[in-house]
């Protein structure tokens, strides 16, 4: 159980938990008759069942194709690659968590409107397909782009949406930041990775862009978070959004290790360290949303 619970990746989970919790608190004083609890929750189910299921089909994919294969790799427990699981084991763990993000992304469609089964589906395709099938757009530098609509937009407004029925522009706001610390989890795994990624040929925006560029995507991505937090207060007049902002004390430590060259190893306690950046932002800006509606 340990090796399959390692092998979810644990340390990406706030990538999907801090979307729904600020787009829930962007619905406060916006929804008729107040938030609907299993709404919010049903949410976190599709958002933390989505994240498990791309790991595991990004897993698989890898595994099948050799990426995974080189030993010299590092950073998080490989099933497929390290041989702790087979390939046909790990495709049907995530068969089964994109069943369990459909199943209760189903009863949220029911419920709200028919168009979040056509959200669900591209968000379960776009999972699957991100080191899948034949042409993985992961493989050409394209992840970012999946995980800051994915688990920036569309989680975040999509949550706002379940509770209110409508797209609001505080939502699609709030939804910027919160995709730019997601991606920012993504730049630094990638960073890690371009030695093994460029012998295996998988072409990731950081590869593209070698190690120099990529540390300074990785910083502007936290930079540009903060900057938007004011912007996003702004709106609908939401000003404690800015209780957020004292998190950039905690991203010190990160950005300060990227641009003093960490590599390898060294760059996996910057992943946590980004990951507690965007849980402790997140929960934050949540907090500001809700109190000043």
């Amino acid at each position: 159980m340990g090796v399959w619970v390692a092998g979810a990746r644990p340390r990406t989970l706030p990538a999907a938990v801090v979307p729904v919790a600020v787009g829930t608190a962007a619905a406060v004083g916006a929804t008729p008759g107040g938030l609907v609890l299993w709404r919010a929750l049903a949410a976190l189910v599709v958002s933390l069942a989505l994240q498990v299921a791309t790991n595991y089909s990004n897993d698989y994919s890898d595994g099948i194709r050799g990426t995974d294969a080189d030993d010299r790799r590092v950073g998080p427990v490989r099933l497929v690659g390290q041989g702790l699981a087979s390939p046909d084991a790990v495709k049907r763990a995530a068969i089964a968590a994109f069943a369990v993000a459909g199943l209760v992304g189903a009863a949220l469609a029911l419920t709200v409107g028919p168009e979040l089964f056509v959200v669900g589906a591209l968000a379960m395709a776009a999972g699957w397909f991100y080191t899948g099938g034949p042409r993985p757009y992961g493989y050409a530098g394209l992840g970012e782009v999946f995980v800051f609509v994915f688990f920036g937009v569309v989680a975040t407004a999509g949550s706002t949406y379940v509770q209110t029925g409508e797209l609001t522009l505080l939502a699609l706001g709030a939804s910027i930041p919160v995709g730019l610390l997601a991606t920012a989890l993504l730049v630094i795994n990638n960073l890690r990775d371009i030695p093994g990624d460029t012998l295996a040929g998988k072409n990731t925006l950081a590869v593209r862009l070698g190690d120099r560029r990529t540390r300074w995507l990785y910083v502007g991505l936290l930079v540009a978070a903060f900057v938007s937090v004011p912007l996003v207060a702004g709106l609908g007049g939401r000003l404690a959004a800015a209780l957020a902002l004292p998190a950039v004390l905690i991203a010190q430590r990160p950005v300060l290790e990227v641009l003093q060259g960490a590599k390898g190893a060294d760059l996996i306690p910057v992943l946590g360290a980004t990951g507690q950046v965007q849980v402790i932002f997140g929960s934050l800006f949540a907090l500001g949303l809700a109190v000043s509606a």
